[in-house]
């Protein structure tokens, strides 16, 4: 079966944005109060398919793939919050793939127990570049920077 191709112009903005996080835009992580906190609307834990990496210059990479990354399913009132997403994560919509740090794309989120919760956005590196920065599996499917449990 082919997947289909979900773009920004096939997706309306009228209600909430939904942004599955795995890194440091986790709630407690570094970057969670600069760009998520007083926005986020609802925040809940989920699981989304793929492969995590730590990387050495200390936040993970999403790669496609079978397996299960652990994080959490935001929700933000305000569509502009993937302009500033996007800029964290070096991605332009208007580049070529292998030129952004990471790429966006609409991908279905599950709840702990693997029921299907919503679709989201998700940013994914490329695994070559995961190879490139030297990306340690974390098989739990879990990254933290700061010691918070994945049973938190």
């Amino acid at each position: 079966m082919v997947k289909p191709v979900i773009t920004e112009s096939k997706i309306g903005f009228f209600g909430e944005v939904r942004v599955f996080v795995y890194g440091t835009l986790k709630p407690g992580e570094i970057n969670y109060r600069r760009y998520c906190a007083g926005k986020v609307v609802n925040a809940q834990r989920a699981i989304a398919p793929g492969k995590l990496f730590a990387l050495r210059m200390g936040y993970p990479a999403m790669i496609l793939g079978e397996g299960q990354v652990q994080g959490y399913l935001l929700s933000f009132t305000n569509s502009g919050i993937l302009e500033e997403l996007d800029d964290l994560e070096d991605y332009q919509p208007s580049r070529q793939i292998s030129e952004n740090l990471y790429n966006r794309e609409y991908i279905e989120i599950f709840d702990l127990q693997g029921l299907s919760l919503s679709w989201a956005w998700a940013y994914f590196m490329l695994p070559e570049r995961v190879f490139q920065f030297g990306g340690i599996p974390q098989i739990d499917g879990w990254w933290t920077g700061c010691g918070i449990k994945a049973n938190n």
